[in-house]
């Protein structure tokens, strides 16, 4: 079977009880095939000796005829598909994370089950979600290059990551691999427990912590766990929007602002410690069983640290009220 066809198939079967968007593979597919049908057409038309020139042309910059709406509507289209994608990730582990009242109040609000299994059959659809949207990318990307003899496709997949609409760069990628191995520990005496992904650890290569994942193609994901500020393993870990994952306290001290104002204080102008983009620092996430996760794999270096990390909350918070106390007697 086609893969058009079996994503058509797939997105038809989750559509049935939820709304969700989807990568237009047909209508892209029509907008090339239109495309090398106007190609063909002006290639048996000019002379012999201009063909080359022309389908060079072509190859090296824009094309006219398809450009102007198929970049926009794969845009248009990853942008909506990460964004549901994200929010979904968000409101399961809200549910996996709450308790008491909150927890049902959740419950009640999103219809969802709160038994382990419908958590991790969530779990799973979002995974497989994710990663046929990425295939379905990746494939009318590469075909919009293989019409046009061009390198455009490789180039747009390149901004899209720069405007952080690459699903596989999400941050609740990382919460999902992390929520996998926190149920597949808490469930390891259960044969039947239900998998998220295939092949996916936490590892630890000469004390250095990293989250490895292989998702198909033989592509996988490797995460750095190390905070590229204090050099040390994530703790109480942040992930900007750029990717990057920092601890909170090392990820404000970044923005130039204070644990007590928060990172969504922080100017638009400041730029990530690691990669220099701006305006990163608003819609940071909070990676919450990425802090479980190595909470549980390191218990002796995590008490430790979290000793240490309250005095220096502590004397963070400290100066941050003396100095409003001043600013505010105009000391």
């Amino acid at each position: 079977m086609k893969f058009c066809k079996k994503y058509e198939e797939y997105m038809e079967g989750q559509c049935q009880n939820k709304k969700l968007p989807r990568v237009g593979l047909k209508k892209l597919k029509k907008i090339l095939k239109r495309c090398r049908r106007c190609h063909q057409s002006r290639s048996i038309a000019m002379p012999a000796d201009t063909n080359s020139h022309e389908s060079s042309t072509c190859s090296q910059h824009q094309c006219s005829v398809c450009d102007g709406s198929f970049f926009p509507s794969l845009l248009k289209e990853m942008s909506e598909v990460v964004g549901c994608f994200n929010k979904r990730v968000q409101r399961l582990l809200e549910l996996h994370l709450s308790s008491g009242f909150r927890k049902y109040l959740i419950l009640l609000k999103e219809r969802i089950q709160g038994n382990h299994i419908a958590l991790v059959q969530e779990g799973k659809d979002l995974v497989t979600y994710a990663i046929i949207n990425a295939i379905a990318m990746r494939k009318i990307l590469k075909k919009y290059d293989k019409i046009h003899y061009s390198k455009q496709g490789q180039a747009f997949k390149s901004q899209a990551q720069s405007m952080h609409i690459e699903i596989l760069q999400s941050p609740w990628l990382c919460e999902l691999m992390a929520f996998h191995i926190n149920l597949r520990e808490n469930k390891a005496k259960n044969e039947k427990a239900l998998a998220l992904f295939d092949g996916c650890f936490l590892i630890f290569n000469e004390g250095k912590p990293s989250l490895t994942c292989e998702l198909f193609d033989s592509i996988k994901l490797d995460i750095d766990l190390t905070c590229s500020i204090c050099l040390d393993t994530v703790f109480d870990p942040v992930s900007l929007t750029c990717g990057h994952i920092f601890c909170y306290i090392c990820a404000c001290k970044g923005a130039s602002v204070t644990i007590v104002d928060g990172l969504q204080a922080a100017d638009p102008k400041e730029k990530c410690p690691l990669c220099r983009e701006e305006g990163v620092y608003e819609g940071a996430v909070h990676l919450e069983e990425l802090n479980i996760l190595l909470s549980r794999s390191c218990p002796e270096y995590w008490k430790e640290r979290h000793q240490t990390e309250r005095v220096e909350r502590l004397r963070l918070s400290k100066e941050h009220w003396e100095s409003q106390c001043r600013a505010f007697v105009g000391v």
